[in-house]
């Protein structure tokens, strides 16, 4: 784990923030990932932070999922920026003003230096969007793995 994310996240926050993942996902069919990085990559110096957003989201596979329902909530801590990137199956049908709601609130609690109450808070309000456009089916599996990517 990188310095700064250590000085952030314990590792018992980052567990937290997992189990808050599987949770959020008990009740949807949409899938969410957290992936933090302490600085952007050399190749990324002259990108945008929802075009890293976007590059680590199919980085990561979330666009494979079957019903196009991945939501990633990307950190770059270093320069004190986040955003929330949705496939398009969510972004046909969620408002980009409920996504900037959720970073609201998440940035208010960053604000307090709270970070892993905010990316929790994060998770269960993309989990509480995404019950009530995507619920789950029956034949509803776990297309991505919980976790929380760092690097």
């Amino acid at each position: 784990m990188q310095n700064l994310i250590k000085k952030l996240l314990t590792q018992e926050e980052l567990d937290a923030i997992v189990s808050a993942i599987g949770e959020a996902e008990k009740n949807t069919s949409g899938e969410i990932q957290i992936s933090i990085r302490q600085k952007r990559w050399w190749g990324e110096r002259k990108l945008n932070i929802d075009e890293i957003a976007r590059s680590e989201f199919y980085r990561l596979g979330m666009n494979k999922t079957g019903k196009k329902t991945g939501v990633l909530i990307f950190l770059l801590l270093e320069e004190k920026k986040f955003f929330i990137f949705a496939d398009e199956g969510i972004y046909s049908k969620v408002e980009a003003s409920v996504w900037e709601k959720i970073a609201g609130g998440m940035s208010s609690q960053f604000l307090k230096k709270d970070f892993h109450h905010g990316i929790i808070q994060g998770i269960q309000e993309t989990g509480k969007v995404l019950s009530q456009f995507f619920p789950p089916g029956e034949d509803d599996v776990n297309e991505l793995p919980n976790t929380v990517n760092v690097s």
